[in-house]
């Protein structure tokens, strides 16, 4: 049993969708403290040949609130400006037609949580790249919730029968092969392999929002894409 653990993130650049396609079941961290200048609520798309942020709006969000405490802002006025942001930022991309009703369903979903809205997000993006991993909420677990860092990912291991925990390689730092062997699962840290892709002929722009990779390439390359990564 493959296991990965990571905070939801508005439309998260391709090494996210890697990870969680990569395991057999993806746990949201839904109950850990808001990050204000994390990815929860943007991410950034092309405009203009140079990245710049998109934004989900939303109302407060605290670092003293838990991520399942920050409510969406669904104004349809704000609603109508994002989509006008990716209409005018991509309707010439060449698979603008088969992306953009992908982005205009998360975005008009109507979730007012936004961990809801997030699940959602991760449920359309997913079905429409074929990826089958199970989405589990930790708040919907029973654990100890005074844990903290990797006692914390070992306790969601245990619960879940994990064998194999999958980490993004940037948290190589803050986890132990042995510790994670003495429990019985394997560690494991997964390296993005990213290619350059076409871009309005401009200089490429990478670690962009799925949505950038979706509008660039066909659905069937980036399933391709999913697959090109490197376990450490």
């Amino acid at each position: 049993m493959k296991v990965a653990i990571m905070q939801p993130y508005f439309f998260p650049y391709l090494g996210y969708w890697q990870l969680m396609n990569a395991v057999d079941k993806y746990v949201i961290f839904d109950d850990v403290n808001y990050i204000k200048r994390g990815w929860i609520h943007r991410n950034r798309i092309l405009v203009h040949g140079q990245a710049a942020y998109f934004n989900l709006p939303k109302f407060g969000g605290s670092q003293n609130q838990l991520i399942n405490e920050v409510k969406v802002n669904n104004d349809p006025r704000l609603v109508r400006k994002n989509l006008s942001k990716i209409e005018a930022s991509y309707k010439k991309a060449p698979y603008y037609a088969d992306a953009y009703p992908i982005v205009r369903s998360v975005l008009e979903c109507g979730k007012e949580n936004t961990v809801d809205y997030l699940l959602e997000s991760f449920r359309i993006v997913g079905d429409y790249l074929g990826i089958k991993t199970e989405l589990i909420m930790s708040s919907h677990l029973e654990k100890d919730c005074s844990l903290r860092a990797q006692e914390k990912v070992l306790a969601i291991c245990k619960i879940l029968e994990a064998t194999e925990y999958y980490n993004a390689i940037g948290g190589k730092s803050l986890y132990s092969y042995e510790d994670f062997s003495l429990q019985g699962i394997k560690l494991k840290f997964l390296k993005p392999g990213i290619s350059e892709y076409e871009q309005f002929g401009g200089d490429f722009v990478s670690s962009l929002s799925i949505i950038d990779v979706m509008m660039f390439n066909s659905r069937k390359t980036v399933q391709k894409m999913l697959r090109e990564y490197e376990l450490e």
